[in-house]
């Protein structure tokens, strides 16, 4: 019996034999909270090559974002953007593919947000089709903007679109999510224990932590201290 998705899948396995031979390592540092990190620019650099010899293609495709505008300490505004991106992975051979979807999430004080949210859902599509070992996002990394405390700020609430792997519930019963502070609150932790924030939606049963109840915010939070804790042991 044919196989159409063969030569694609053979492609993405030889990929990933040559990350497990020639491991990635952590030459940058996010200056506020002094821990190392991988960036997009080390992603690609490493990446570019094996994808040619394995002749695999990667074809981005964003298929939503949304923007909420915060306030930092310092009175400067802050672009929180979120993307859904799905990402074609083909092989060259045959043109077999294989559909890979991730969500990216950044903050910038200028034009760069989108940017980075599209490069942090690209660089967590790879490390986890490759099985790359790393923690972190792209530029967001290299730093981490403090934000005001959201009933300081007269801004309105995000309209946030309707977790796809959800139940159907009725007007009143929904509840509140995480506000864009807390997200952020537990995006930083998760890259200062090294654990990915998709583990954490995966763990809620939701298609991104943004789709998080905010009565979930202390479990979350006692969650990855604990993880940090028994790492640090």
């Amino acid at each position: 019996m044919a196989n159409d998705k063969l030569e694609i899948y053979k492609c993405i396995a030889a990929v990933a034999a040559c990350f497990a031979n020639n491991p990635i390592g952590k030459n940058r540092k996010n200056v506020q909270q002094g821990y190392a990190f991988r960036g997009i620019d080390d992603i690609f650099n490493a990446l570019a090559l094996h994808l040619a010899s394995s002749g695999l293609l990667i074809l981005p495709r964003c298929i939503s974002r949304e923007v909420t505008e915060r306030i930092n300490k310092t009175g400067t505004a802050l672009f929180y953007v979120t993307v859904e991106m799905e990402f074609d992975f083909v092989a060259t051979i045959d043109g077999s593919k294989h559909t890979v979807r991730m969500y990216g999430e950044a903050m910038d004080s200028g034009d760069k947000a989108t940017n980075k949210a599209m490069s942090a859902a690209y660089k967590y599509a790879v490390i986890q089709t490759f099985c790359i070992p790393t923690e972190g996002d792209n530029d967001s990394d290299a730093s981490t903007h403090e934000v005001k405390p959201k009933s300081s700020q007269n801004v309105p609430t995000p309209i946030r679109r309707r977790d796809p792997q959800a139940e159907t519930t009725s007007s009143d019963t929904k509840e509140a999510l995480l506000s864009a502070d807390q997200v952020a609150q537990i995006k930083s932790l998760c890259e200062l224990v090294g654990k990915p924030p998709a583990d954490i939606a995966t763990a809620y049963k939701k298609a991104s932590i943004d789709f998080i109840e905010a009565r979930y915010f202390d479990a979350i939070v006692k969650r990855l201290n604990d993880y940090k804790g028994r790492n640090d042991d």
